[in-house]
């Protein structure tokens, strides 16, 4: 099969991933292969391709939001011609305590699509059973890809944030998740106050519904019950904890984050505001989530790209040349 395999990580603009024939994954019990029709586009692909997350193998496929269909079932439940997803977490140990607690997106073993084992970036790709899930038919091909992630943990960040109907909740930064959450907000009938960079982001927030839309450390207006970062900067962190009313919470949408800088306790933190991390998602996550995009009709803004442009996909990613997320068909 065809397939974009990174070998050595580094900069983007150096083209680190190589199209390339490679075998073909062979079933393997509690597992399912699917024949890929689409993969988003990740930042988190992005911090795996220039090393910004440590390798965990000598060769990977990245690639973490995969559509796809199962072509070889093996002793799974789910019959051939399914159609389903797969997100980041691509298995737990089910064991730990984390998930023995029901919190099996902190497990102390986890299995991560695309970096440590194979991804989407390719024709084929080989997923345990029980972290497929099946699609709504309500959701094409092209529009579920930015949902398995950027989807799911923005949905997750909303959760971690507590965010309730109707209120004010702010999101700093403005790509493939956060255009995703607003749209979830929308449907709770929160106001919205969207702070990014970027002309042309800017017009997507205000399109989409946002109340307000300013620049990346601006503060919105009003005090903010919710907030929820999307950029990996921990000044835009301290933008956000500013922008907070008293008991209000922050969520960080980020798996790297370039530095945390000292900020004032007494007039940013005190007053039972909080700063809470998210990591990952879990499958109840992933089924809540897919379920309401269907519910509300949620249609992502996507730009495509074909396999040989994997690596372009990536480039225009990390210098924001695209509104909404970036979707590989190979």
């Amino acid at each position: 099969m065809r397939a974009a395999v990174l070998t050595s990580p580094q900069e983007i603009s150096r083209h680190p991933l190589r199209i390339a024939e490679v075998a073909k994954p062979t079933i393997r019990p509690g597992h399912v292969l699917l024949q890929v029709h689409a993969c988003g586009v990740c930042r988190t692909d992005l911090h795996i391709v220039e090393g910004e997350l440590a390798p965990q193998r000598a060769a990977v496929i990245p690639g973490h939001q995969i559509v796809g269909e199962i072509v070889d079932q093996g002793t799974a439940e789910l019959p051939a011609g399914s159609r389903v997803g797969v997100s980041w977490i691509g298995g737990v140990d089910g064991s730990c305590c984390y998930c023995q607690r029901g919190r099996e997106n902190l497990c102390d073993s986890p299995i991560y699509t695309g970096y440590s084992v194979d991804g989407g970036y390719a024709e084929f790709a080989l997923v345990r059973q029980e972290f497929a899930f099946p699609l709504p038919a309500a959701l094409d091909d092209l529009q579920a890809a930015p949902l398995l992630c950027a989807g799911i943990i923005g949905f997750r960040s909303l959760r971690v944030a507590e965010v309730a109907r109707g209120e004010r909740v702010g999101l700093f930064g403005f790509g493939a998740s956060a255009h995703l959450a607003l749209a979830v907000l929308m449907a709770w009938n929160c106001e919205v106050y969207v702070s990014t960079r970027g002309a042309s982001h800017q017009r997507l927030a205000r399109s989409l519904g946002a109340t307000w839309v300013g620049q990346e450390r601006e503060e919105p207006p009003v005090k903010l019950d919710r907030a929820v970062t999307f950029a990996p900067s921990g000044d835009v962190v301290v933008a956000a904890l500013a922008s907070l009313r008293k008991g209000g919470i922050l969520a960080i949408n980020a798996i790297h984050l370039d530095r945390m800088p000292e900020f004032d306790y007494d007039r940013l933190l005190w007053g039972e505001r909080q700063i809470r991390s998210v990591t990952n998602m879990t499958r109840a996550d992933a089924r809540d989530f897919l379920a309401l995009a269907a519910e509300i009709n949620l249609r992502p803004k996507v730009t495509a790209f074909s396999l040989d442009r994997a690596n372009e996909a990536l480039i225009a990613l990390k210098s924001d040349a695209i509104d909404g997320a970036a979707v590989i068909l190979p």
